[in-house]
């Protein structure tokens, strides 16, 4: 590591890092270090093991063989695990954020915040991991049934597997491993090979704690063995977030075993009229946040602004008099008032920058940004764009959102759900009806009345329909999609 590079990321960063197969530190194996990124500066700052097939099945055979184990732990100790993560957490919050920072690419603010948000998923799942209630059945519901009745339970699926993205690499991967140990599930998790240090930073701290021994691995494989994790039959469920391409794909593949799949998004976001002049300002304040946090590099980023014609003009000032000094705080992500960070890779920024010509070839107009260096991509707004465009219509994972003029509710709700996509969507309305309106009719997986839709707390169920994914995520719900439902069916031998 240079002495510039280290000088930036002090001792946060180490040069290299183990991967964690059946619960235990491996240093070294026979493939090739992969060398992770500070997304920054563009240099290899840190080396981490690759997972190939041997180890992989290694991993697969362990978690199998831990799947009783982990079974039978008691509430209470499972419980105990996860408060102990969520403490160890929050005693490396500076070395996380930072490492956050580095592999991401993420501004430092956002980075803490997404520590802070691993901590909530691991305290939320101790205390979800003491309510796995069942309930009594009757099933008495006609003559020939008298005396049956039932009482119901929940049983952890078995081992799972786990694909994570890269936007969010520690909390994405929270929000996977914590409703596992909840649910009683030994696994295998694969990061982000952009970002995979967060995520063995996890396994160290799992490492410390009292679970089975091969209760969990993680590792990053190459490309060609990755399948492994959604074809093996020894793997219960996959639990993937990231593209749709991949997504679908897995599914394609995972067989018989269950899927959940958290996939992409082009998030919309309706300002109405019976919304106060006086509140546009915020307004403004938070459709920018939700389109360019984190580079726009969220599922449910801001991509589709619908604007009441009694507000568009106003608020289209609005929103282009505070982009101005949010396009300033642009630089370093290891400063705590950078907002505008770099993008994932400058690929990444390069298709953003072809999208944008693209949609303004076809008569976009570009209000501002638009501009690519190297992995930076401007803060960018456009109007007036074709809804067959890339940038309305795919999801764009960039900081560019579009601004459209609607007059009438349902005509713009129908043009919400004019998407292969059903994540969340936003609503500013003060109307009542509108709310509910909105509730009923646009087909998404979740409704954020007046705010916006990147809205994601913790403990909420979160997931989308159509091309977004299948299932949902938040704890209660991933450990409901980690369990299997049974019954014990009893009949009352006073009734023979």
């Amino acid at each position: 590591m240079s002495q510039a590079i280290f000088k930036r990321v002090g001792n946060y960063v180490r040069e290299s890092y183990p991967i964690y197969v059946g619960s235990k530190a491996v240093t070294s194996t026979p493939l090739n270090r992969l060398g992770v990124v500070d997304k920054y500066t563009n240099q290899v700052v840190s080396h981490v093991p690759m997972a190939d097939k041997k180890i992989i099945n290694d991993a697969i055979n362990q978690a199998v063989q831990s799947e009783s184990k982990m079974k039978s732990l008691t509430a209470s100790h499972r419980k105990d695990v996860l408060l102990d993560m969520a403490n160890k957490i929050k005693n490396r919050a500076d070395e996380l954020a930072a490492t956050i920072v580095v592999e991401v690419g993420k501004p430092l603010a956002d980075a803490r915040a997404e520590v802070g948000r691993a901590i909530d998923t691991f305290t939320v799942a101790a205390e979800e991991a003491i309510r796995q209630n069942g309930e009594y059945i009757p099933l008495d519901i006609s003559a020939k049934n008298n005396g049956f009745q039932a009482i119901s339970k929940r049983f952890p699926v078995g081992a799972v597997s786990m694909i994570a993205p890269f936007n969010f690499p520690l909390n994405l991967c929270a929000h996977k491993i914590a409703p596992a140990i909840a649910a009683g599930c030994p696994f295998v998790l694969k990061p982000s090979d952009r970002t995979p240090i967060s995520a063995i930073l996890l396994g160290e701290m799992l490492a410390e704690c009292d679970l089975p021994a091969g209760a969990f691995s993680i590792f990053p494989t190459e490309l060609a063995d990755a399948p492994i994790l959604s074809k093996d039959e020894r793997f219960k469920l996959v639990s993937f977030t990231g593209s749709p391409q991949v997504g679908w794909k897995i599914k394609d593949e995972a067989g018989r075993k269950k899927v959940v799949l958290e996939l992409g998004g082009n998030a919309a976001c309706i300002v109405d009229e019976a919304i106060k002049e006086s509140y546009l300002h915020h307004v403004a304040a938070r459709i920018l946040f939700g389109g360019f946090y984190a580079a726009g590099q969220s599922c449910i980023s801001v991509q589709r602004v619908y604007i009441h014609e009694r507000h568009y003009n106003q608020l289209k000032t609005i929103l282009l008099e505070q982009t101005q000094p949010l396009s300033k705080r642009r630089g370093d992500p290891m400063n705590i008032n950078t907002f505008h960070g770099p993008m994932i890779g400058e690929n990444d920024a390069i298709r953003v920058e072809k999208w944008v010509n693209d949609a303004v070839s076809k008569g976009a107009t570009l209000l501002t940004g638009g501009k690519r260096d190297k992995a930076f991509f401007d803060l960018t707004i456009l109007e007036n764009v074709p809804q067959t465009c890339d940038v309305s219509c795919k999801e764009i994972f960039g900081p560019v959102f579009v601004i459209e003029k609607f007059t009438d509710f349902k005509d713009v709700v129908n043009r919400v759900n004019n998407s292969e996509f059903g994540l969340q969507a936003g609503v500013f309305t003060d109307d009542i009806h509108k709310a509910h309106y909105a509730f009923n009719h646009i087909d998404v997986g979740a409704v954020v009345i007046n705010d916006i839709p990147s809205v994601r707390v913790d403990s909420q169920a979160y997931g989308g329909i159509k091309g977004s994914g299948l299932g949902r995520e938040g704890v209660k719900n991933t450990i409901e999609e980690y369990t299997e439902l049974k019954l014990m069916i009893m009949k009352d031998v006073g009734k023979l």
